[in-house]
């Protein structure tokens, strides 16, 4: 189409090209998680081998970008990309870099989910979203990961309790698929509401549970890095993603 009077329509397209030495993080976020999980018997609070699906998939987007992503942290259905500061991948152009994040993560996920979940069937597909946010130096950027572990702590922390306190009210233990009573869950909000870190930790003790005690992964996310071939120093009982 070179040359043709067709090529002015190019001119409609906007620049969206990244900020100069700024960090690029892009976040990933599961559309309609509840109702996935439900639909696929996730356990709750936490399911082990959907956070482990989710860092595999985090690991499988860091192979396609080998030389940008320097690190990935996730927690529940999210995940987010730090790319170096000084990258020109795709000509910093925005929209190519959310764009491709986004479809290598859903591509790896339903890749991936057989071994995750052998037998279980897909029975729709899942769906995730992504934004891009520019971080000017590392201390922004720091700050930006210690809020989504802070994060990691305080959902683990009350959907922990919240789920022990809702199966005493309907008298269930398993931890398999569960139908939310509505009426049920609001009391449950309402007996937590207003609660402190040290209460929801006593709640815990009282029935048995030490909150430290929880997988890692639970509590403060999983990492994703790029580590020598063989080095297993940075990956503990399968905790954290590893490159």
């Amino acid at each position: 189409m070179a040359n043709s009077r067709y090529e002015y329509v190019k001119h409609f397209e906007s620049e969206d090209k990244c900020l100069p030495l700024t960090y690029i993080v892009v976040r990933i976020d599961g559309k309609g998680f509840t109702k996935f999980t439900r639909a696929h018997g996730f356990a709750k609070p936490n399911d082990t081998a959907g956070l482990q699906l989710m860092d595999a998939a985090a690991c499988g987007v860091m192979r396609e970008f080998p030389y940008d992503i320097v690190l990935g942290f996730g927690q529940s259905d999210e995940f987010s990309f730090v790319f170096r500061r000084d990258t020109v991948v795709y000509k910093r152009r925005m929209s190519k870099i959310l764009s491709l994040v986004v479809s290598y993560f859903t591509g790896w996920y339903v890749r991936l989910w057989s071994s995750y979940f052998p037998g279980v069937e897909m029975r729709w597909v899942p769906a995730f979203d992504g934004r891009c946010v520019l971080y000017p130096n590392q201390r922004a950027l720091r700050d930006y990961l210690a809020w989504r572990q802070v994060d990691v702590h305080v959902n683990c922390q009350y959907n922990t309790c919240y789920w022990m306190l809702y199966r005493e009210e309907v008298g269930t233990a398993g931890d398999g698929e569960d139908v939310e009573d509505a009426k049920v869950g609001m009391r449950v909000q309402n007996m937590l509401k207003g609660t402190m870190t040290s209460d929801k930790n006593e709640i815990m003790f009282q029935r048995g549970v030490n909150y430290n005690n929880l997988p890692l992964m639970w509590r403060k996310g999983s990492v994703c890095v790029w580590v020598e071939e063989g080095d297993e120093t940075n990956r503990e009982n399968g905790k954290n993603g590893k490159n």
